[in-house]
């Protein structure tokens, strides 16, 4: 018998080399457990890298060629960083409960974690790993299967987030907003979160990322949540990054029987930012919408890719993402609905729609099914174009001028996905911050 072939070492990048010595210094800080669990997560990065083109999941956001080099971890912000946050200007108007993280460190002293909500438990990432709370160690990274190398790379370094624990039957009225600014140096930023909502209890959860610094940062972000039988959570996620950022988010969640995740995402601003979502739809009777928008302009790129699997029957899932393009942007989005074997009466949809302002945007769309059941309802799919002249000939005969009249169409196309915001307050938020962002186009 011959010897097997040899697999020639693949070569790493320097972005790739520069991770793996940031790595071997840190790995063995921490408890053995948290150590044995980042250790296998960057084991599972150095299989494959770097996603690149070739990775079908990130054909459209090559990350081995757009990270060319990797920045400093972020170091402690210093007190003029720590000021300048208190002005964060996203959702200032919500009457939220604030966890503000300043350059990836919390900063307790402007966060509002006094007289909680009986049954709701809010502390730091640092905290809940260092006093190893069961539950962080128990869900974290264990919320659903995600093969996905920046969600490993995630798992290996993160530093700093919450651990949100909502108890059963507890429902909280009032917003958590977790508020991550970004410091005045370049930096990477790992920043990882787990919420917990147990049997029947509800609650809301923003999550707003700002960064006006001209300085090249990198964020890798990653929330996982666990939704118990009959639980309720609304999730909104807002990105206005600085303009030479970089920023990845995945987003893992696992519903239970009865359960219902409502989620919704605005891009704003950033050079480079994808949003990935890990749907886990595990019991019956189970309920999740999914929505996104980004209103981008010059040479911008937004990736939304979502993966919602189908384990369980009665389940349901919408999706509906709109993009809005100017100038050279790029909008990509990659939706793939699994419908599994013996998932019966699935009910699933899917759909993007792409706006174009101006004929050097462009738009990349992928819709997908794959269903194991005979007895279910799904449907994809997606639609690219231009305003309706029409419509704006209508508008500007009634003397509104064409720029308002323009305008006024795109928000009308955005406003589908943010109406179905349930709190009034922050619906109101997100349609002012969308009005400002296309009014400084004009």
């Amino acid at each position: 018998m011959g010897n097997a072939p040899i697999t020639p070492a693949r070569k790493l990048t320097d972005a790739e080399a520069r991770l793996a010595e940031i790595f071997a210094l840190q790995q063995s800080a921490g408890a053995p457990q948290l150590s044995k669990l980042r250790t296998a997560a960057f084991d599972a990065f150095s299989k494959t890298g770097l996603p690149n083109r070739r990775d079908e999941a990130w054909k459209y956001t090559d990350l081995r060629a757009l990270l060319r080099d990797v920045k400093p971890l972020a170091a402690p912000p210093e007190e003029s960083a720590k000021q300048s946050a208190r002005s964060a200007a996203l959702l200032t108007n919500v009457a939220a409960r604030r966890v503000v993280f300043v350059g990836g460190y919390f900063a307790p002293a402007l966060s509002d974690l006094g007289d909680l909500e009986k049954g709701l438990s809010v502390m730091s990432l640092s905290e809940a790993l260092a006093k190893g709370d069961a539950a962080a160690m128990t869900h974290i990274g264990n919320v659903g299967e995600v093969d996905d190398p920046a969600f490993a790379l995630n798992t290996a370094f993160m530093g700093e987030g919450v651990v949100i624990r909502v108890g059963a039957g507890v429902c909280v009225d009032r917003p958590i907003q977790l508020v991550f600014v970004a410091g005045a140096q370049p930096a990477t930023y790992f920043l990882r979160s787990l919420v917990i909502v147990e049997k029947g209890a509800r609650a809301t959860l923003i999550e707003s990322f700002e960064g006006e610094t001209a300085q090249e940062y990198h964020v890798n972000a990653a929330t996982e949540v666990v939704l118990e039988e009959g639980a309720s959570l609304e999730r909104l996620k807002i990105s206005h990054e600085g303009a030479a950022a970089m920023h990845v988010s995945t987003f893992v969640a696992s519903l239970a029987a009865n359960s219902q995740l409502s989620d919704f995402g605005l891009n704003l601003g950033g050079a480079v930012l994808r949003n990935q979502s890990f749907i886990n739809i595990n019991g019956p009777g189970a309920h999740a919408a999914l929505r996104g928008a980004n209103i981008l302009k010059g040479k911008e790129h937004a990736d939304a890719t979502l993966f919602l699997d189908h384990a369980a029957e009665r389940s349901e899932s919408k999706a509906l993402f709109k993009s809005v393009l100017d100038d050279s942007s790029q909008a990509v989005f990659q939706g793939k609905i699994l419908v599994r074997p013996g998932a019966q009466k699935t009910d699933a949809r899917m759909m993007a729609r792409t706006l174009l302002l101006s004929e050097g945007a462009q738009a990349n769309c992928k819709p997908e099914l794959e269903i194991f059941a005979d007895d279910v309802q799904c449907a994809h799919g997606s639609t690219v174009g231009a305003l309706d002249e029409n419509l704006i000939f209508y508008l500007m005969a009634r003397g509104i001028p064409q720029a308002e009249a323009q305008s006024l169409l795109t928000e009308a196309f955005v406003g589908e996905v943010i109406d179905a915001v349930e709190n009034r307050s922050v619906r109101d938020a997100l349609s002012a911050l969308v009005s400002e962002r296309l009014r400084a186009r004009q």
